[in-house]
């Protein structure tokens, strides 16, 4: 059968009932939307209205079903319907359209639908419409405390940042570093017996850190870069006065140091100590610091101190910013009219003078009255900050991410289920307010769909009719379907044959 304009009609099937043709499980209703990705379209045997996810069949069931199936109007046949061609096969999938294998579609119904459908789902808004919210006025509560959530997230991911800008500086605070100082004397005994035949003295230096908060102590070596002790010269000459100690890569921390010498006299010594500080610090020039207002610091905060006072001062050029117009105090101290910034750390290199030592001199008494032999002395040192610890493990923690991330998508299928229920209460409000009319509109609106599902030309409803072909154009239009068949049939001949027929 040929269609108007010589196009080829499609086939018409006498069992297919015209009004179980508008019932097809799958298609369109008005007042219903489309059901989302991941609901495949199938295409039974059996007429019967798509079940949403969540919807008792005792509400639709019944109802649907008399639509499908026991409709008033004549009969055209109760065979099942055959598939046309074009229509979505039982087992494709709806957002890929592509043919699934029956395993694999099993394996996707068992991890519950595609995951392209998981991942709209996880992106979908929490803000419910507002036509729910005219219908349920107590919603409004739910919309509060999602602004709530929102401004809380904001301050939260705010706070996350400042936290990582944080954590990249080292974060130190002040402790106080108690040493003790003290010394034993050992008198020489008499020849015969088992003892030193020299007096000696031995010199202990140790420490703790006061109030030292957590479980691990630091050893009193390591706050320190270098030990210096100093004592006197005219007792154990130029060679033998100094006892040093320097850290070096493979040094091993320990509790305290000891020194020991022969003497039966009072020694004056003196400890000097370098702290190891961390990163390290630089003492001033005595005129920069002057002009800064800094006296040992590390090299990225003079840095930035010196960049505070040329942009106070103005002394940035204003045509070339890459140079600094030296005031009378910067002509002083790094002797030019004019820098480049790129010079500052050059010149800066030669001002920049290790820390001083802290410095404490101390008595080595050996008499054996005196009870007052140990010494304390309070310092102050850097240590890690403990808060640089819990910022880690709250930057590093999932724990509370994966309960949102539950929570989260507990209210998006929340939500979802909410608008599957308005959409079903405005469904059936528009069914009850006026059945026969929508049921028209409906079927009106399955047909649509129909076309647009079997991609078929023309219109079904008026080709399922004898009047259609009745029309003057028929003959015209099955003589130039019978002649493109004839032609087909002879290229295909043409062809085989290997010849050109006339």
């Amino acid at each position: 059968m040929a269609s108007r304009g010589g196009f080829p009609a499609p086939q018409m099937n006498p069992t297919v009932s015209p009004m179980n043709v508008g019932h097809i499980a799958g298609m369109r209703m008005p007042g219903m939307p489309q059901p989302p990705a991941g609901y495949p379209r199938s295409m039974t045997s059996t007429p019967q209205y798509h079940q949403r996810s969540g919807m008792p069949p005792s509400r639709l069931g019944g109802l649907m079903g008399s639509m499908g199936g026991q409709m008033p109007g004549p009969s055209y046949g109760g065979g099942s319907i055959p598939m046309r061609p074009g229509m979505g096969h039982p087992g494709m999938d709806a957002s890929r359209k592509r043919f699934l294998h029956p395993q694999h579609q099993q394996q996707q119904e068992a991890l519950g639908g595609p995951r392209r459908g998981a991942k709209r789902r996880k992106m979908a808004d929490k803000v419910l419409p507002q036509r729910i919210r005219d219908l349920v006025p107590e919603s409004q509560a739910y919309m509060d405390l999602l602004a709530f959530e929102r401004k809380l997230d904001q301050t939260i991911a705010r706070k996350r940042m400042e936290i990582q800008e944080a954590i990249k500086k080292p974060i130190m605070q002040k402790r106080k570093l108690r040493i003790y100082i003290s010394n034993t004397y050992t008198p020489s005994k008499p020849e015969g017996e088992e003892s030193e035949k020299v007096s000696s003295w031995e010199l202990r230096v140790e420490g703790k850190l006061l109030e030292e908060p957590g479980k691990q102590k630091k050893k009193f070596s390591s706050f320190f870069k270098s030990l210096v002790i100093e004592l006197d010269k005219e007792l154990y000459g130029p060679d033998n006065h100094l006892v040093e100690w320097h850290r070096m890569p493979t040094t091993q921390e320990t509790d305290g140091f000891q020194v020991k010498r022969p003497g039966d006299v009072n020694v004056k010594c003196t400890l000097l100590l370098m702290l190891d500080h961390q990163p390290p610090q630089y003492k001033l020039d005595p005129r920069l610091a002057r002009l800064l207002g800094v006296h040992t610091q590390t090299r990225a905060s003079i840095m930035q101190a010196l960049w505070l006072y040329i942009k106070n001062n103005k002394l940035q050029d204003s045509h070339e910013k890459e140079y600094i117009n030296c005031n009378r105090y910067f002509r002083q101290i790094f002797g030019c009219p004019r820098m480049k910034f790129s010079d500052i750390p050059m010149k800066l290199a030669g001002l920049l003078h290790h820390p001083d030592p802290i410095i404490i001199n101390h008595i080595i008494s050996v008499d054996p009255t005196d009870q007052k032999k140990t010494a304390c002395y309070d310092i102050d040192v850097e240590v890690d900050d403990p808060l640089k610890g819990q910022m880690n493990s709250f930057l590093s923690s999932t724990t509370n991410q994966q309960e949102i991330a539950a929570l989260e998508m507990k209210i998006h299928e929340t939500i979802e289920y909410i608008n599957q229920l308005k959409t079903e209460r405005d469904f059936m409000l528009s069914f009850s307010n006026n059945p026969q009319e929508f049921i028209k509109d409906w079927l009106k609106s399955q047909c649509r769909d129909l076309k647009l599902m079997t991609d078929v030309a023309g219109n079904p409803e008026e080709e399922r009719r004898t009047e259609f072909y009745q029309e003057p154009w028929v003959p015209e239009a099955v003589g130039r379907y019978v002649y493109s068949k004839v032609q087909q049939r002879k290229q295909e001949l043409e062809q085989v044959l290997g010849i050109r027929l006339t």
